[in-house]
């Protein structure tokens, strides 16, 4: 098991940082995992009752066929134990095997996860919790992360490492991960996965049975995107970003999500989705905002308009929630048992929130952590977190005179202040650029620090 550790935290942490989302809230919420966890679950589960057991939708893979629940679940926020020291496994077995097994009891059936996922640890707690149940109830999601070291026999290792971890002897979804990477995106695409030999090989163990479908996972420089679906690979399925906000204007460098879809449509290659909330800004969302939308369907929560947009287009064969309390699950299932597509009247409408949205100035992080830790200490994802929350919530003035700055500014500087320690704000950015090449999203993070701590001077002196 130490082999498994040097492999995860020596190599991987170089490039994806702890890995460990301790507030899964992100997802959800912006209130703190004390606040949810424990109180919420409790309630919960007093109206079990309410969420099916029996209606869940699936989509058929048209390769494997596959009968695959159209919520996936994402391994990448497991729930956390308090106080993890860095050097132990973080994860909160026992909730996990909860979680696990209430999901499969109510038609869940895909579980996504990776080896730099949770500190390297996710592979390990994902099987733990799986192998207590039959082998042919779920589909296991897990890929080739060789980021830090691609020659061939590092990621041979890597990948013969995640079947020991799993508890498996055959992998049902494999992917290359995060492809799109890199200052040469093509070259970084070569280097990690072709003149090293390592795709002729996975193609050979998808040709022995070991891996049942081979993919990718797409963030980054379209134009990789592009190179493996011209490529002789017949690729079984391929995991995007998409969201109803990506779908009309992609934030940042994210690629327009309507662009991914179609390409893989004209293929017949199956969609994996994530991102569904675009990091958790489409559930957190100021009720001026989502008026309309709560007119339309009152009872709806706003994660559950965006998962219904997610999971509408034909070929979309799963959608990955990280779902760290079992509030998140159960609102998702609801949401996907059955699932109602969204009508073009609804579409009109989330298309109306999604331009309404464009005019804040939010930040589009997704809270990957890709970026972490900094060599600084600063918890960048804890700063655009709690910047992107305010925004949403009308706790980000323009001017002093604004009608409420007295009480966007409290809100703001209080809230900053417990969400991040001082010595983790973003005052301590030097601009040393080295997150910048870790960041899915391409976010030019030091200037959207800058101009956050910047915003946070001013507001501190008055002085907007």
């Amino acid at each position: 098991m130490e082999e498994r550790k040097d492999i995860s935290r020596r190599n991987f942490l170089k490039i994806f940082g702890s890995g460990i989302v301790t507030t899964g809230v992100m997802l959800y919420g912006c209130s703190s995992p004390k606040e949810n966890s424990k109180d919420k679950s409790e309630e919960n589960n007093t109206n079990l009752g309410d969420v099916p057991t029996d209606k869940m939708t699936y989509r058929i893979n048209p390769t494997t066929k596959d009968k695959v629940s159209i919520l996936g679940y994402g391994c990448m926020r497991w729930p956390a134990k308090e106080n993890a020291k860095d050097d132990e496994n973080p994860i909160d077995q026992e909730e996990v095997n909860k979680l696990v097994d209430y999901a499969l009891a109510h038609g869940v059936n895909y579980f996504d996860t990776a080896p730099v996922y949770m500190r390297g640890y996710s592979e390990k707690s994902t099987g733990i919790a799986l192998k207590r149940h039959p082998r042919d109830k779920y589909y296991i999601a897990t890929k080739m992360s060789n980021f830090s070291d691609p020659s061939f026999e590092n990621s041979v290792k890597l990948y013969k490492q995640s079947f020991k971890e799993l508890q498996v002897d055959y992998i049902d979804y494999y992917l290359l991960h995060a492809i799109g990477g890199g200052s040469d995106c093509i070259q970084t695409l070569h280097d990690r996965f072709i003149d090293n030999g390592l795709i002729n090989y996975l193609l050979k163990e998808r040709e022995a049975g070991r891996i049942r479908n081979l993919g990718f996972s797409f963030h980054g420089d379209v134009k990789a995107f592009d190179y493996l679906l011209a490529m002789d690979v017949k690729w079984d399925f391929v995991q995007i970003q998409l969201n109803y906000l990506d779908w009309i204007k992609p934030l940042g460098a994210n690629i327009d999500a309507k662009y991914l879809y179609s390409e893989l449509r004209k293929k017949n290659i199956p969609a994996v989705i994530m991102e569904p909330l675009l990091g958790g800004r489409l559930a957190t969302l100021n009720e001026h905002i989502v008026k309309s939308l709560k007119e339309k369907r009152p009872e709806d929560s706003n994660a559950a308009w965006a998962f219904r947009f997610a999971g509408s287009p034909e070929g979309v064969l799963t959608v990955l929630s990280g779902m760290t309390f079992m509030e998140h699950l159960q609102d998702n299932i609801r949401t996907y048992s059955p699932l109602e597509p969204v009508s073009d009247e609804e579409k009109e409408l989330l298309n109306k929130t999604a331009i309404e949205l464009l005019q804040y100035p939010l930040v589009s992080c997704t809270n990957c952590e890709y970026c972490m830790p900094c060599p600084y200490g600063l918890n960048i994802p804890g700063i655009f977190k709690h910047y992107n929350k305010c925004v949403n919530e009308g706790n980000v003035s323009e001017s002093a005179k604004d009608e409420n700055y007295a009480k966007a500014r409290r809100a703001f500087l209080i809230g900053y202040d417990r969400s991040v320690p001082k010595l983790r704000q973003a005052s301590h950015c030097i601009g040393c650029n080295k997150c910048v090449s870790l960041c899915p999203q391409k976010i030019d993070i030091p200037e959207e620090l800058h101009r956050i701590d910047e915003y946070v001077e001013k507001i501190k002196q008055n002085k907007l």
